[in-house]
């Protein structure tokens, strides 16, 4: 017997509204940078806690900006001495070094050397990290803290794109991004110029400039 053409509108129609449609890659047209890599500057960490912590970090890269809300009074330590550095313009025309896709999802900044080993001559110690047990401790959005061990925060930070909980609780974390994901998920596309999954992103990314508020 058979169907009527009505009928299998109807059937279509209504799949329709159960059938998500295939998200679609993210498109960004990223500006070449023009940074260089440089010799960090030499700053003297500040003696107080601010006043008035900050509550937002834009990172203007050359591939759109990258909004950041500070968990302000949980690390008041840690985000005196961001915005500090930031203000400085330690960030400005230095490029994201460290790009990885496998397991761990995150985009690493904050060195103007590009090595990840620049800082800015002096470290602080660590505070928010995340509890033991947390199946992901660091979740889409996290920003944190990279160090080389306990109590030695500097200047390079993570921005992490996907979940990601194969790192230990021993990163500071000090914001959550609300603006960017999809500049970091283009940049991810991309890929890394290594076939481990780590390493320097294939699209360039340079921090333009840090503005904190």
């Amino acid at each position: 017997m058979g169907v009527s053409v009505k009928k299998v509108m109807v059937v279509l129609l209504f799949l329709s509204f159960f059938v998500a449609p295939a998200e679609a890659a993210p498109t960004l047209n990223c500006k070449e940078p023009t940074a260089k890599v440089h010799a960090p500057l030499k700053l003297k960490k500040p003696k107080t806690i601010a006043k008035k912590l900050a509550s937002t970090f834009t990172i203007s890269t050359n591939c759109g900006e990258i909004v950041i809300k500070t968990v302000g009074k949980k690390a008041p330590e840690t985000i005196t001495d961001l915005a500090f550095i930031a203000n400085s313009k330690f960030y400005d025309d230095s490029f994201c070094h460290r790009l990885t896709t496998q397991g761990l999802y995150v985009l690493q900044c904050g060195d103007p050397t590009a090595t990840g080993g620049g800082g800015p001559n002096f470290k602080f110690k660590d505070e928010n990290l995340p509890l033991k047990d947390e199946p992901a401790n660091y979740p889409k959005g996290t920003v944190a803290m990279a160090n080389s061990g306990p109590n030695t925060n500097g200047s390079q930070f993570f921005l992490v794109f996907k979940d990601s909980g194969v790192l230990g609780p021993n990163y500071s974390v000090w914001g959550k991004i609300t603006r960017g994901l999809d500049v970091l998920n283009f940049i991810a596309a991309q890929g890394v110029n290594d076939p481990s999954g780590v390493g320097a992103p294939k699209q360039k990314v340079a921090i333009i400039k840090a503005t904190v508020r």
